[in-house]
């Protein structure tokens, strides 16, 4: 059984940055994909960024030049820095990881973008 723990987030004020952690009790060199989602009050679950076993990373296009994923394999965390945030990047931003014909969804942590 994978287990997947965010941590890092937090309220900040327009213009500010957080670094997102989703750390894995297994090995992440294992899973096909990692990515990043989120779900703000009232909408849909909207996918964020993902990265690949291979290292391919993809960005939803109202994050892209603002947040980067990346993976510490030696550490079985995946992160997401957030940069420039906005009120828009309120939410709750949950871990997910594939292995094979399985996801697995960390609890989630509240990003709060407010002045």
């Amino acid at each position: 059984q994978v287990q997947l723990a965010e941590s890092g987030g937090g309220l900040v004020q327009p213009g500010g940055s957080l670094r997102l952690s989703c750390a894995s009790s297994g090995s992440i060199f294992s899973f096909r994909a990692m990515g990043w989602y989120r779900q703000a009050p009232g909408n849909q679950r909207e996918l964020v960024a993902t990265i690949t076993r291979g290292g391919s990373i993809n960005y939803a296009d109202s994050v892209k030049g603002r947040f980067t994923i990346s993976r510490d394999d030696a550490k079985n965390t995946v992160y997401l820095q957030m940069n420039s945030l906005n009120p828009e990047d309120t939410a709750v931003y949950s871990c997910r990881a594939s292995l094979g014909v399985y996801d697995y969804w960390g609890q989630g942590t509240q990003v709060t973008v407010s002045s």
